[in-house]
C-alpha cells in the first residue's frame, strides 16, 4: 500500500515534548512570567520563528533573550540525559523494511543531534529540517520536499505525527497520515487515522 514511511520526530518517535514542556514552565516561571500547560501546549508542532511570534504577543514586555537562555538550557539538559523512544518505535522501525525519512520543524543541528542520542540515526535515507524549506509545517512543503527526496508521490508515503501542525502539513501534502497525540489531545481532523500509539496506527493505516 505505501512506498515510504515519512515520520515527525519530537513527540512523534522520540519523547522530547515533555521536556520542552518542563523546562519551558520553568523557564518563564524564573523569570516572572508563569505560564500554564494550556499556554505551553499551543506552541506544540510549531517551528520556533512562529512560537516566538505566539510568546511576544501574549508577554510584550518580557525579556525572550533571557527566557529562552534559560529555556534552551533545560531542555538541552534534558536531551543529553538521553532520549526515550515512544511506545512502538522500536518495533516499527525494526519490522518495517519501507523506505523513510524524518520531517521536522527543527533545525538540522537539533534533529541530527537528537536522533543520534536516541540512536535511530541510521534508520532513515533522508532528514528534512527547518532549514530545508522555505516555509515550515503548516505548509505542506517539508513533506512534499521528503517524498520529492524519496523520489515518490506523496499518496505513496504513510505519515506519522503528533501534533495538529504536522498532520495538517502531511495532509495537504497529500500523503496518508496517522496522528497520534502526544501531550496535546486531538480529534483529528487532519488524520486519515486517529491512533492512541505507533503500532495501533500502523495497524490502522494496514502496515502490519
Amino acid at each position: 500500500m505505501y512506498d515510504a514511511l515519512l515520520f515527525d520526530l519530537d513527540g512523534t518517535l522520540v519523547d522530547t515534548e515533555s521536556i520542552a514542556l518542563a523546562a519551558g514552565m520553568r523557564a518563564f516561571a524564573a523569570h516572572g512570567h508563569p505560564v500554564s500547560e494550556t499556554f505551553m501546549h499551543g506552541l506544540v508542532g510549531k517551528d520556533e520563528p512562529t512560537a516566538g511570534r505566539l510568546i511576544r504577543a501574549a508577554f510584550p514586555e518580557a525579556d525572550m533573550d533571557r527566557i529562552n537562555h534559560h529555556w534552551r538550557a533545560g531542555f538541552d539538559a534534558g536531551v543529553e540525559a538521553g532520549l526515550t523512544l515512544k511506545a512502538g518505535a522500536e518495533r516499527l522501525l525494526a519490522d518495517t523494511d519501507l523506505r523513510r525519512a524524518i520531517v521536522t520543524s527543527t533545525g538540522r543541528h537539533g534533529a541530527h543531534r537528537k536522533l543520534a542520542i536516541a540512536g535511530i540515526a541510521q534508520s532513515f535515507d533522508h532528514v528534512v529540517t527547518l532549514d530545508d524549506v522555505v516555509s515550515p509545517k503548516p505548509a505542506p512543503d517539508p513533506y512534499l520536499l521528503a517524498a520529492s527526496l524519496l523520489g515518490l508521490p506523496p499518496g505513496r508515503c504513510l505519515v506519522f505525527e503528533d501534533s495538529e501542525t504536522g498532520a495538517e502539513a502531511a495532509y495537504r501534502a497529500g500523503c496518508i497520515v496517522v496522528q497520534v497525540p502526544d501531550v496535546v489531545p486531538s480529534e483529528g481532523r487532519w488524520a486519515h487515522f486517529l491512533a492512541p500509539d505507533l503500532l495501533a496506527g500502523a495497524r490502522m493505516a494496514g502496515l502490519f
